[in-house]
């Protein structure tokens, strides 16, 4: 006797992971992928570019002894990965970032501090990335926006 089954009685499937482009031989890329796919089914999330204030849109201070970019960068990238879970998905599902900053020289000088804020939010998931100078953002004080994509399963 043959027998039907449901989707709803199915066991859930674990979503396909991202996955990551590198064109043969490219050097491999730090901290960022040069391409990212995601597969079929999932829906895409735009996040819109996120500085560095907390829920009460007040600008962060920072920790004794960090730069004042270090923190709103985490506290940008801890509010892009608040509306990625919020809508149901990880940082392992943001495709990619856009970073606005007003001082590149800055954000040179502060990337190590930069890469351990980074890690500690979205651990080692590099989606692709572009870094972008810009003369100022809309929000007076702000020093750096975030802005990603996101393909939820």
């Amino acid at each position: 006797m043959a027998t039907e089954t449901s989707s709803l009685g199915s066991p859930p499937v674990s979503p396909q992971p991202l996955q990551s482009v590198q064109p043969l031989g490219w050097a491999k890329p730090r901290g960022y992928s040069n391409g990212v796919v995601a597969p079929a089914g999932r829906r895409v999330l735009a996040v819109a570019g996120q500085i560095g204030w907390d829920a009460a849109c007040k600008l962060v201070t920072p920790a004794e002894g960090q730069d004042v970019l270090t923190a709103q960068f985490a506290q940008a990238l801890r509010n892009v990965a608040d509306i990625v879970r919020t809508a149901g998905g990880s940082v392992a599902d943001v495709l990619s970032l856009r970073l606005y900053v007003t001082d590149k020289k800055r954000y040179l000088a502060q990337a190590a501090a930069i890469g351990a804020a980074y890690r500690e939010i979205f651990g080692r998931h590099y989606p692709a990335m572009a870094l972008i100078p810009v003369t100022e953002l809309l929000e007076d004080g702000a020093l750096v926006e975030i802005e990603a994509l996101a393909a939820l399963a």
